[in-house]
């Protein structure tokens, strides 16, 4: 499933990903998405896709345009009606929210895609003003470094996910006729193929997730060869996303914000804004007694865990980040990791976890040595699913420990220990 758990008029609704070849593997998953060999007519949904040719009409778009764009379309997409009744309430705490986003894969990821796309990042932030650390932490938010491709199974041919939802589902319906004809400007631009428009269910398209409305109006062609390609070229993709960023105000060699520690009582001011200066007066300090500059720059006051978790102080660039993802905690974990790849580091308090559970690096280091003792042979990734539960089980069952298969302190002091 995806991460976002709400269509946004904004970027994206998101995937993770790493810079593959597009065509071939488009082709197969458009032909594995839409071919009339697999599917069964549904004459409701063509009747739907004859009408509406007079709404896209309306909008520019040609009869050839169209026909090429639904050829072997006959039915609704049944993973899509499936993923769209299934998106389930946001409850992740945010210290479980920034480990999957915010890790040793996701930073060493993108230090090594840092050095091997400089000349691109270079580029970026000549024209574009946008921090190269920022653009690499939307990659990684948004496709995982284009990880998605290596998954076909999980993409959508665009078109029919959108007509799709416009056709079957009331509440995304108004969203997903917008974004159908937005699509069909696109192809009939030339700017992609029918076999290359790949996405998410909702229609988040490429390696930085832009819906189709967003890709007309941010789209840029970085590496000068004629066509606006978020699917298959690095240097567009992380152009578009800059670009988005600038167009919105993007402040050039400005942080997103400051990790703060609030006085005691400090929570009461959570959401309301202030000079930094005000704020030191008022008792916040940064982590290690650092002091704030520019003490005339406004900030918001944010603390998403709550009283006894770290505080942030928000300048005007987080709430540019926002335009691409409506929520804080994705703000933050951009501006986090785009911190983390750049090396200045990440957030130094501790999040207010339940007693004895691990934080992320933690996690990471707790696979790797029962990896080391031979419990554990899968990804080195700080997720805990059953391979990692049956190391752990493993190894409690041999260290005299209640076998509950559960990631905690005991378990990683026991290991170390060994």
């Amino acid at each position: 499933m995806f991460r976002r758990t709400r269509i946004r008029s904004s970027a994206s609704t998101a995937f993770r990903t790493a810079p593959l070849s597009g065509a071939a593997i488009a082709a197969a998953v458009f032909f594995s998405l839409v071919s009339p060999l697999k599917a069964a007519p549904d004459p409701a949904f063509l009747n739907w896709i004859s009408e509406f040719y007079a709404v896209a009409a309306k909008s520019g778009i040609s009869k050839k345009t169209y026909n090429e764009a639904f050829t072997g379309v006959v039915e609704p997409d049944p993973e899509v009606l499936r993923k769209a009744r299934h998106q389930p309430e946001f409850t992740t705490k945010v210290w479980d929210y920034m480990d999957s986003r915010v890790n040793p894969y996701t930073i060493a990821k993108g230090r090594e895609l840092a050095r091997r796309h400089s000349r691109t990042l270079d580029s970026i932030e000549r024209r574009f003003g946008v921090s190269r650390n920022i653009v690499l932490a939307i990659w990684s938010m948004e496709s995982n470094y284009g990880d998605i491709f290596k998954n076909p199974d999980r993409l959508h041919y665009v078109p029919r996910a959108l007509a799709t939802l416009a056709y079957a589902d009331k509440r995304r319906a108004k969203f997903a006729r917008k974004q159908l004809i937005a699509a069909l400007k696109i192809l009939q631009s030339g700017d992609i193929s029918t076999r290359e428009m790949s996405g998410s269910w909702a229609g988040a398209m490429g390696h930085t997730q832009f819906i189709p409305t967003s890709y007309l109006a941010f789209a840029v062609d970085a590496d000068g060869n004629g066509n606006r390609d978020i699917w298959n070229s690095v240097p567009d993709a992380l152009s578009t996303a800059a670009n988005l960023l600038a167009k919105n105000g993007w402040q050039s060699g400005r942080t997103w914000g400051y990790e703060a520690v609030a006085p005691s009582g400090g929570h009461r001011y959570n959401g309301q804004t202030k000079t930094l200066g005000e704020w030191a007066r008022l008792g916040f300090t940064r982590p290690g007694g650092k002091g704030f500059p520019s003490g005339n720059t406004r900030a918001e006051l944010k603390m998403p865990a709550g009283a006894n978790g770290p505080a942030f102080l928000m300048t005007r660039n987080f709430f540019i980040l926002k335009r691409y993802n409506a929520s804080d905690l994705y703000a933050l974990s951009v501006g986090v990791l785009a911190d983390e790849i750049a090396g200045y580091g990440g957030v130094d308090q501790r999040w207010p976890r339940p007693a004895g559970t691990l934080d992320i690096k933690e996690k990471f280091e707790l696979q790797a040595r029962l990896k080391t003792l031979g419990y554990y042979e899968g990804e080195i990734d700080g997720n805990f699913g059953s391979g990692s539960r049956a190391a752990i089980e493993a190894f409690q069952a041999r260290s005299g420990l209640t076998t509950d298969g559960k990631p905690s302190q005991k378990v990683l002091d026991a290991v170390r220990g060994r």
